[in-house]
């Protein structure tokens, strides 16, 4: 696990719990800026497992020669 994939995973989190305050209090802009943030993780959290990715067939080649 990388460090963008911990940092994405806790934007995801925290989005989604703005949005939910957004959703009790009934503001519209909180949970728009919930959404935004909770997309900002899940793009941060997608390019970690690209890296860890990349990292693990960079192993596997390395293991190979």
């Amino acid at each position: 696990m990388n460090k963008d994939q911990v940092v994405g995973k806790i934007k995801d989190l925290a989005g989604e719990a703005q949005a939910g305050v957004g959703k009790a209090i009934n503001s519209p802009s909180q949970i728009a800026k919930g959404k935004a943030l909770e997309a900002e993780g899940e793009i941060q959290k997608k390019a970690g497992d690209v890296k860890e990715t990349l990292k693990d067939a960079a192993d596997a080649a390395k293991k190979r020669l």
